[in-house]
């Protein structure tokens, strides 16, 4: 039986300690506050414990927590140290349940924050734009966990007949953006925008390659190339060099102008590219022959800058038609970059007898199914360096290299 009674304590305006009993004590300040507290000891050491004021904590219920305490010590249990874990559980609970709540619409935002520092001004703007366009209308106002299957197809499945490469690039984004929620643990399962095993099987494979074969690039004839190479050698500028490596890797225009020194590793001869730096988003290593190594060596180191080609305005690298201005006023008007990569695939498949499927990879192009996926996961990085080694060749030595 505790030695205090409720209308006691209520009447208690005396500062002092005040013993109920078995460690428990109301403490009463000379500003008239009144606290609870409980004195016990631990391993041989004397703790003490709040349990809340008075009168939002009653007598009643600060017995009641007291004896739980209690409890927890016969138990062995550090009830200061089981209140401590507790309330973090709390706090994480609110965060997770007030994060969950993120809409959809913010999380692309935010990804895009975290994501275009590398991209440029251009790129960054579109990919909010097609989101505004397509997405935002139908799972902007959702959070993470509650989009699906359904919902992602409310999104593609008006534009994927008619504006198939944009649905694909905007069910990429739906892709990665789901895919960091995930990662802050705001939704659980499978991604609903996933391609390969899932909305392949619900959307159409012939409208996405048809849609991949609609667009095309004009491109100088590989048996030109050479010619253009030599010319290029003799221009040490950013915008020739830029254009070497262009050329000589297959790269896409813009895996060339954003690209790190961090990110080459000439020793072994390997250009390390992340996933946020690929189109679609997978990691890519580019084998680099000896002359691209070379090449690379050769360009001027900027202090305090990242880039290979690092340029004055936001973005922080070269213009974005640096490479398209140069090949302009060496009379190639109608040659555009990425049609370099076409040359190239055209040389391999006319002059070489190396596999498709290495041709095809060398330009970051996985073209086998979720059933060849899943049994071929060779990059190919050793035949993909003897082909591109005999395609520097080709441009850099064509008489030891016509077909």
């Amino acid at each position: 039986m505790g030695k205090l009674n409720p209308k006691q304590v209520e009447n208690l305006t005396e500062p002092g300690t005040y013993e109920d009993g078995d460690g428990l004590r109301l403490v009463v300040k000379p500003t008239g506050r009144k606290s609870w507290l409980l004195r016990f000891q631990l391993a041989g050491r004397r703790r003490e414990m709040g349990l809340g004021s008075f009168p939002e904590v009653s007598l009643k219920k600060a017995r009641q927590e007291a004896s739980t305490k209690r409890s927890q010590l016969s138990d062995g249990v550090d009830p200061l140290a089981a209140r401590d874990i507790e309330r973090a559980a709390q706090r994480e609970a609110q965060r997770t349940n007030e994060a969950k709540q993120l809409k959809f619409e913010t999380l692309a935002k935010e990804y895009c924050e975290a994501h275009g520092s590398i991209w440029s001004d251009k790129w960054r703007k579109g990919w909010l734009r097609k989101l505004e366009l397509y997405a935002f209308d139908h799972i902007g106002k959702l959070s993470a966990e509650e989009i699906g299957t359904t919902q992602v197809l409310k999104v593609l499945q008006p534009i994927w007949a008619t504006k198939t490469r944009t649905a694909d690039e905007v069910r990429g984004q739906i892709e990665q953006i789901l895919d960091a929620a995930k990662a802050r643990n705001l939704r659980v399962g499978e991604n609903p925008a996933r391609w390969r095993g899932h909305l392949d099987n619900l959307l159409s494979r012939a409208e996405k390659k048809k849609a991949r074969k609609s667009t095309h690039f004009e491109a100088l004839r590989w048996q030109d190339v050479p010619a253009l190479m030599a010319k290029l050698a003799l221009n040490t500028t950013p915008a020739s060099w830029a254009a070497q490596l262009l050329i000589m890797t297959s790269a896409r225009a813009h895996m060339v102008r954003l690209a790190r020194w961090d990110e080459f590793d000439l020793e072994a001869g390997t250009w390390s590219l992340p996933d946020e730096r690929m189109k679609m988003r997978v990691a890519f290593v580019v084998p680099l022959a000896d002359e691209v190594v070379k090449l690379v060596q050769s360009i001027p180191r900027v202090a305090g800058s990242p880039y290979l080609f690092p340029g004055q305005g936001k973005s922080g690298v070269m213009h974005e038609n640096a490479i398209r201005t140069l090949l302009h006023a060496m009379g190639h008007k109608q040659i555009t970059r990425h049609g370099f990569r076409s040359s190239f695939r055209d040389w391999a498949g006319e002059c070489t007898h190396y596999p498709r499927e290495v041709c095809e990879m060398a330009l970051a192009h996985d073209e086998r199914d979720q059933t060849e996926g899943a049994y071929s996961r060779s990059d190919f990085l050793d035949k993909r360096r003897t082909l591109m080694t005999d395609w520097t060749c080709f441009l850099t030595q064509p008489s030891k290299k016509n077909c």
